[in-house]
């Protein structure tokens, strides 16, 4: 009898399994992929930010599809649309360029152009010295130099991990500052980790 009450266990466990649906595991994802794509958000009009050479923005010109679209801005900060050519957008908010356009679309080529821009990528930062990695890398909003090199890769064995020393993209002089290292990146920054003199 016991050997009979083994036997339909095991055919209810058998049928069991066969009518249960085929689920597979989730995918996991990257978590720092994943986290960087949620961290890079548009930008536009509200933002105080300055545009320059390496930034990707995004044109909207309402009811004009062929004027809309997404622009890259070359090595001095310009890019160009249809109709009216060259637009030099170095230092301009995205709100001032928007101005700007309006101006140059209006009177001859649209009545009452209405224009929206957004930054969409922004131009990246760039990593030397006592890093893992070194190299450009693309600039998340709101990032700390403690980040920035974490995604690097991290420090080398020889690094300095309390400050690292930057060049700012808008410096003209170009002159290297030291920054705490749980300040906020700039766009466009030089950072450069020193080495331990021990």
């Amino acid at each position: 009898m016991r050997w009979f009450s083994m036997g339909v266990l095991v055919f209810l466990l058998s049928s069991l399994q066969a009518q249960a649906p085929n689920l597979a595991p989730p995918t996991e994802q990257p978590q720092g992929s994943a986290q960087i794509q949620n961290e890079i958000q548009p930008i536009g009009s509200e933002s105080a930010y300055q545009l320059d050479a390496g930034d990707r923005i995004r044109i909207t010109v309402f009811n004009q599809d062929d004027l809309s679209g997404d622009y890259s801005l070359d090595d001095k900060g310009r890019f160009s649309m249809p109709l009216i050519g060259a637009v030099k957008a170095q230092g301009l908010t995205p709100a001032e360029l928007e101005n700007l356009l309006t101006k140059m679309f209006k009177p001859d080529y649209l009545v009452n152009p209405r224009i929206y821009v957004q930054v969409i990528s922004y131009r990246p930062y760039y990593l030397i010295g006592e890093a893992l990695g070194t190299g450009a890398f693309p600039y998340i909003a709101g990032m700390t130099y403690m980040k920035a090199i974490a995604i690097a890769g991290g420090f080398s064995y020889r690094a300095k991990q309390d400050y690292v020393y930057v060049i700012r993209a808008d410096d003209a002089e170009q002159q290297e500052v030291k920054v705490d290292i749980n300040e906020k990146v700039q766009p466009g920054d030089i950072i450069r980790v020193a080495e331990r003199l021990f």
